[in-house]
């Protein structure tokens, strides 16, 4: 049996592992291993390469930024912050139909962005908002619906966990994937709250109403929520001004809430070994899924199954577009069955060797030229007056530089390596993005969307065909989203190409 049989064998094994309930980290390795015996023919390559990989993986310096985000979010609970964001969010929005559902889509946004994880958001804020929801007479499935996708606000808005592995695998910028996640970000949760305001509107009797607040107690409940936007700002704002690396960045962030949650009272030394002893069990987990996709992608590596399914497409003649319309498609039906973090580890080493083969064309020689120039004069590079107002009425026109204005600026012209360099990462930057969105529509896709399991097991009187219905119109929107960013990428790459 030749190592490419073997490799593509390995899929179906994997999945039927899966299915049986063995653990996706244990099922990743278990597949990898039996099949570099396969391909091998011997034990000494795999358990050497055992012993290797456990270090490389463990080992990486990067891959600390997950627990210290976890911890993040941890500790941001105790201080009362979601508590806070949605006391804010309900004393604007509260009294209008629909109201205390959207403080839920807006409380968990704001949330989202001290936290990165969906699962943890949409846990945390339906503790905090699905008492009022029921309280003032909002339908049992409605209101576990509207939890469950702002849940998944959690995975988008920068900090993202899931981000930061992405990031890791395709080896890009981890601030301009946070930057281009901003705008995506903000589209969901708009698009959320028009759901809401049609969904109560068409069925009146699913929302309830509340007291209209003073502005005088929405004002001072507004500034409670001065500890999120300092963390987010410190934070995100810090990694993209370059003043540290996103990973000591998350460590900024995890001491600043830590911090706030003992100003505020809620850091005890018992409720500090709970978040350690949580972040730690959740890292673990997360790790060892790490390990079994980085043993189990080795395999496959060595099969030659990504490279060849790679070259397949790029001499098959299908558009790009198409390519990426048959991915997308892919990880929807995958998110039904599988987790965000599992789908993203198993795929990505498959799917991004077919995307680099793909020219969607996003940046020009003229572009890359505009961007250094920009550089330039914000560097204060020495020019003629006369020539520095040339090129700046160029650039404001949007005009190719000429030969003689890149060589008054000292610039070099931009060679073919270069422009294929920049292309490559804006399409993992978009790639990332809409993988990412997608991962989130699987999080509330039934049946298996993992966060309305979350949701349901905390309101176990609603039913979870109830919530199946009512989260349908989220799902929709969601969709018409990823549509919007597929034929409009200048909307996920505007704040990067700044």
């Amino acid at each position: 049996m030749s190592a490419m049989t073997i490799g593509l064998l390995s899929f179906p094994a994997l999945l039927t592992l899966i299915f049986l309930r063995v653990p996706i980290g244990l099922a990743m390795f278990l597949t990898g291993l039996v099949g570099l015996v396969m391909v091998t023919g011997s034990t000494n390559m795999p358990f050497s390469r055992l012993q290797t990989e456990t270090f490389t993986t463990f080992a990486s310096y990067s891959l600390s930024i997950i627990p210290m985000f976890l911890l993040m979010g941890h500790f941001a609970t105790l201080g009362g912050m979601s508590q806070a964001l949605f006391k804010a969010a309900e004393g604007w929005l509260g009294h209008r139909k629909g109201g205390v559902a959207m403080a839920a889509i807006g409380s968990s946004a704001g949330f989202g962005a001290i936290c990165g994880s969906s699962l943890a958001t949409a846990a945390t804020m339906s503790r905090v908002a699905l008492p009022e929801l029921k309280r003032y007479g909002y339908a049992g499935g409605f209101s576990t619906a509207t939890l469950a996708a702002g849940g998944t606000l959690g995975i988008l808005i920068p900090p993202s966990v899931v981000l930061v592995i992405y990031a890791i695998l395709t080896e890009q910028n981890i601030a301009k994937l946070f930057l281009a996640a901003f705008i995506p970000g903000i589209m969901a949760a708009l698009g959320y709250l028009v759901v809401i305001s049609i969904y109560v509107r068409v069925y009146p009797d699913s929302a309830g109403t509340r007291p209209r607040v003073a502005y005088g107690e929405r004002f001072r409940a507004l500034l409670k929520v001065w500890p999120v936007m300092v963390v987010f700002g410190l934070v995100v704002g810090g990694i993209y001004a370059g003043w540290f690396t996103p990973t000591e960045g998350a460590a900024v962030g995890a001491f600043g809430t830590g911090l706030i949650a003992w100003a505020n009272g809620g850091l005890t030394r018992k409720t500090l070994a709970e978040s350690f002893y949580v972040t730690a069990r959740s890292s673990a987990m997360i790790f060892f899924i790490i390990f079994g996709a980085a043993f189990y992608n080795g395999f496959l590596a060595l099969t030659q199954v990504p490279q060849s399914i790679a070259a397949w497409v790029g001499g098959s003649g299908f558009s790009p577009l198409m390519v990426l319309i048959l991915i997308l498609c892919f990880y929807l039906v995958l998110g039904c069955v599988m987790d965000s973090l599992s789908m993203i580890l198993l795929t990505i080493p498959i799917f991004w060797p077919i995307m680099m083969e793909l020219d969607f064309n996003f940046v020009t020689m003229a572009d890359l030229h505009a961007a250094r120039a920009r550089e330039a004069i914000r560097a204060g590079v020495e020019v003629a007056p006369e020539m520095l107002r040339s090129v700046e009425a160029a650039l404001a026109a949007g005009a190719e530089l000429t030969r003689e204005q890149i060589q008054a600026l000292g610039l070099r012209r931009v060679n073919a390596l270069a422009l294929e360099r920049a292309n490559i990462e804006m399409t993992a930057i978009w790639f990332g993005i809409l993988v990412l969105i997608v991962v989130e529509v699987g999080l509330i896709t039934p049946p298996v969307g993992m966060n309305l399991f979350v949701i349901n097991a905390m309101d176990p009187k609603t039913k979870i065909t109830d919530t199946y219905r009512a989260v349908m119109p989220f799902v929709a929107s969601d969709l018409i989203r990823v549509v919007v960013l597929v034929a409009f990428p200048a909307i996920t790459l505007f704040l990067v190409a700044l």
